[in-house]
């Protein structure tokens, strides 16, 4: 089912930058949380050399959104860097725009069923 080293390329250091862009461009505070920053960065570094499928890859920045390791924007940290890595995939505009659209849901926690659903079938059929 796709399984590749999805989040190689995209160290610790990366997600804390992504976050630090996100926070300024919001005028929000930058920072990590003293509960979930240390736990996140830890299981981040175990997961992201790993091989993985497409739906473990959005799991793995769904887990690390709840995680909370930064004080603001957590759930658009871990989704951008989500589609980013989507955009990879090199599918057509419409379908790109859907796939992209699920898994900032998946990532973000707010998926229906039926989403999620939809985006795991999407993932076997690649």
């Amino acid at each position: 089912m796709n399984s590749r080293p999805w989040l190689a390329n995209v160290p610790w250091e990366l997600v804390v930058w992504q976050n630090a862009q996100l926070c300024n461009f919001k005028k929000a505070h930058h920072g990590p949380t003293s509960d979930g920053y240390e736990s996140c960065k830890q299981f981040w570094d175990s997961a992201h050399q790993g091989m993985m499928g497409l739906h473990e890859m959005i799991e793995t920045c769904r887990k690390c959104h709840r995680l909370a390791p930064f004080t603001n924007y957590n759930g658009n940290t871990f989704a951008a860097i989500a589609r980013s890595l989507l955009d990879t995939l090199q599918l057509p505009a419409e379908t790109a725009a859907v796939i992209r659209s699920l898994a900032g849901h998946i990532v973000a926690g707010v998926a229906s069923d039926e989403e999620t659903e939809a985006f795991r079938a999407f993932c076997s059929n690649l």
